[in-house]
């Protein structure tokens, strides 16, 4: 009897081209599914796959996931079959060069409002306290449906982030340890100065440092909590701004990344970045004019559901150099009065992470301080803001990245 046999490729990526986020079309013809499978019935004599799967990542660089079942008869070898099609994909199927990219690259980006719509009213709204969970709602607990990546939770999973970017970088537990704790007193100073925060009160680094271990080496301040919240914006066409109020900002560049979960696909993945962050980064700069983020500009608010996640982020969008981020978190280089002020209404650790409203919330700061109406933690120079937002885990992530400015 004939048995089936599943064939898996995962084309290598230069080395060169890791952790740096090019992004590359997928419109080529070799990468749609039917082209894959006529390339496999050539490898087989005219035999049709049972099945194709044909997966593409759009964040990084144009990595080709192939999953194919063919059949198998008994004369024959499984091993050899697969090694056909392995080898005819790896003649048709391979990483475009480092130094090409594709003007569609921007996956995801979102209709400009000027295009389609005067005015748009953006809601966005949580009520996680009566979803009956502790923490976030989580993932099924089907576990044949996460053979490589059990649903731990957000903790466990953020908590690898941590301990791969102290292997990457060779930091010791430590320096990582002092600089998230630094970096929770950090958010939670600025809190307290927030009236809309959820958390209105100063901690201290012995605090931070001694709270006990949610998912080692994170502790219970390196955690943003769980909150109920809401937040609203008034979207308009630029040239009809001026005619609702003089103190509007404008949406300089925009963009939005989503992965698939190629990073656990790929042995080199240092679990010390997060491409999405790289890739929507790269493309709302273009858009914005940013060629020296750290130098242009002057806040940003991120996604700091933990204090890890906001130092990847940091070098991820281009606000630190690779492995250097701790060496900032203690010149204090993201205070409020540093060079960029990060998370200057406290964060995701001041008002916890109700999912549909948080973004917003960032905007909604940018918002204040461009118009220099944020209080005691107003800024002293403020042109440029930035926010970050993402939703998933470090292997899996959308992520939108928005630059503003003031009015022209």
């Amino acid at each position: 009897m004939p048995g089936t046999v599943e064939v898996l490729l995962v084309p290598h990526v230069p080395d060169e081209i890791r952790g740096e986020g090019p992004v590359f079309d997928k419109m080529l013809k070799e990468q749609e599914t039917a082209d894959v499978r006529l390339r496999i019935e050539e490898a087989l004599g005219g035999r049709r796959p049972l099945g194709t799967t044909c997966l593409v990542n759009w964040v990084r660089y144009k990595t080709l996931r192939v999953k194919a079942r063919v059949v198998v008869y008994e004369e024959e070898d499984p091993v050899g079959v697969e090694n056909r099609v392995i080898k005819r994909l790896n003649q048709t199927i391979s990483p475009l060069p480092v130094e090409q990219e594709y003007p569609g690259w921007r996956f995801g980006r979102p209709v400009r409002v000027s295009s389609v719509y005067d005015i748009v009213l953006a809601i966005g709204t949580e009520k996680l306290k009566d979803s009956g969970w502790a923490g976030l709602p989580g993932p099924p607990t089907d576990y044949d449906f996460y053979p490589i990546n059990p649903p731990v939770g957000p903790a466990p999973d953020f908590a690898q982030l941590a301990i791969g970017y102290m292997n990457t970088y060779g930091v010791s537990y430590e320096e990582l340890k002092a600089a998230l704790s630094k970096t929770a007193v950090k958010n939670h100073h600025n809190g307290a100065l927030n009236p809309k925060a959820h958390f209105q009160r100063e901690i201290t680094f012995e605090q931070a440092q001694n709270a006990p271990m949610i998912a080692w080496p994170l502790g219970l301040y390196d955690c943003c909590g769980v909150s109920d919240g809401a937040a609203a914006a008034i979207i308009c066409r630029a040239d009809m701004a001026k005619s609702f109020r003089d103190d509007y900002i404008l949406v300089k560049g925009l963009n939005v990344a989503c992965g698939f979960e190629q990073s656990l696909a790929l042995q080199d993945w240092d679990n010390a970045h997060v491409p999405e962050n790289v890739a929507a980064a790269r493309g709302a700069y273009e858009e914005a004019g940013i060629k020296n983020p750290r130098e242009e500009v002057d806040m940003a608010e991120v996604h700091d559901c933990f204090t890890i996640t906001e130092l990847v982020i940091m070098e991820d969008l281009g606000f630190s150099p690779r492995g250097k981020v701790i060496e900032d978190v203690n010149s204090g280089f993201f205070e409020l009065d540093g060079g960029l002020a990060v998370n200057p209404d406290g964060g995701l650790k001041c008002f916890g992470h109700p999912i549909g409203a948080s973004g917003l919330r960032m905007i909604y700061e940018v918002y204040k301080q461009l118009q220099g109406k944020a209080g005691p933690r107003q800024l002293k120079k403020i042109d440029i803001g930035v926010t970050h937002n993402l939703g998933g885990y470090p292997a899996i992530a959308v992520v939108s990245v928005a630059v503003f400015g003031r009015r022209d």
